[in-house]
């Protein structure tokens, strides 16, 4: 089994640090140490034997911290198990129908290849029209986004289940 798993994330509003943050507790809940940090904070990976890497999405991207996280840090996080996750998406259904088979940005698909990621996810997202600057509001009014709570923390919950399984097969 490997050592500790380090869940990191880069998140706006805070669904998807939320999300991140259920991912951490469901596989201590498995038995597996787990740190849960936003991305920007991460100063190394020695502790850890495993990464689970997660964004928030905003019209097809990832955050910057997240995706410069990937590609400058591309050579640490070879040869540990990895996982990536999205965030994003709102309304009803399937969230990478919703996307139409998007599942990761392009420009980061080539590293999650190398990489060789485990699973790539996609989870509903949440969408506070509250928490959204003026600018940001426009955006989603004009593109009709779904203003609300989709997270399906069953789906979060399941997938993180998955990651320990993995985990705690490995040597």
């Amino acid at each position: 089994m490997v050592g500790s798993v380090l869940v990191a994330y880069a998140s706006k509003h805070g669904g998807t640090r939320q999300i991140a943050e259920r991912i951490g507790r469901t596989l201590r809940q498995a038995g597996i140490r787990a740190d849960v940090a936003p991305v920007d904070s991460i100063s190394g990976l020695d502790d850890y034997g495993a990464v689970v890497l997660g964004s928030a999405v905003y019209y097809g991207r990832w955050r910057k911290p997240a995706a410069n996280y990937l590609r400058d840090h591309e050579k640490d996080l070879a040869g540990r198990p990895i996982w990536l996750f999205s965030s994003g998406p709102t309304g009803n259904g399937d969230a990478v129908q919703l996307l139409r088979g998007w599942r990761l940005p392009d420009a980061l698909l080539p590293i999650a290849e190398r990489l060789h990621a485990r699973d790539i996810a996609v989870f509903h997202g949440a969408l506070d029209r509250e928490k959204l600057g003026l600018i940001e509001r426009l955006i989603a009014e004009r593109v009709s986004a779904a203003f609300g709570d989709y997270r399906d923390w069953q789906a979060v919950d399941s997938w993180a289940s998955t990651i320990a399984e993995a985990l705690k097969q490995r040597p």
